[in-house]
């Protein structure tokens, strides 16, 4: 994660942790922040080893590629604002206001796509994906959201089906209970 291929991938690398990263560590503390980090970039590299020994396909397009920088973790910082502040706009092209979670979805496909494609420009799509794995699996398991959520979906859907058969209605007759049938 310390070591770039070349002067322009360190410097968009650290414009992405500066742009994306001062709100998460203002938010979370340095500490969290910094463990976040490094539990995505190393969550990035170990996808990288363990896709590049699935048996089809994937280990061309990772031989074909240089694994080096922390494109990985900055990916992980990427879902995590997204996470944070979903509605905050991202500038795409410098020229399209769309909020972060769209931005996120967006560079998400394009990371996957990229990675079960062929292997292109020499870049290691398998670790970006990784590190947007590896972050959401991580914010989503410390929050216990990824089950939590759809359970209280399920739960809610459920509870209102059952009110629809419970309503109080008026039957239109009178009688020693009342005009109301359940």
């Amino acid at each position: 994660m310390f070591l770039h291929g070349g002067l322009f991938h360190l410097l968009f690398n650290m414009l992405a942790l500066w742009m994306f990263g001062v709100d998460l560590e203002r938010l979370w503390g340095t500490r969290f922040f910094m463990r976040f980090y490094f539990i995505t970039g190393t969550g990035a590299a170990l996808t990288t080893l363990v896709m590049s020994l699935l048996p089809f396909g994937f280990a061309e397009a990772l031989y074909a590629s240089v694994t080096v920088g922390a494109s990985g973790a900055i990916y992980g910082l990427l879902v995590a604002f997204a996470m944070m502040y979903p509605h905050r706009p991202i500038y795409l092209y410098m020229l399209f206001p769309i909020p972060a979670r769209v931005f996120v979805l967006i560079i998400g496909a394009i990371s996957f796509l990229s990675s079960v494609g062929e292997p292109r420009g020499g870049v290691a799509h398998a670790t970006h994906l990784g590190g947007l794995i590896v972050g959401y699996l991580y914010l989503a398991g410390r929050r216990g959201q990824a089950v939590s959520s759809v359970r209280s979906q399920w739960l809610r859907w459920r509870m209102s089906r059952l009110r629809k058969r419970f309503e109080v209605h008026d039957g239109g007759r009178k009688g020693p209970g009342g005009p109301w049938v359940h």
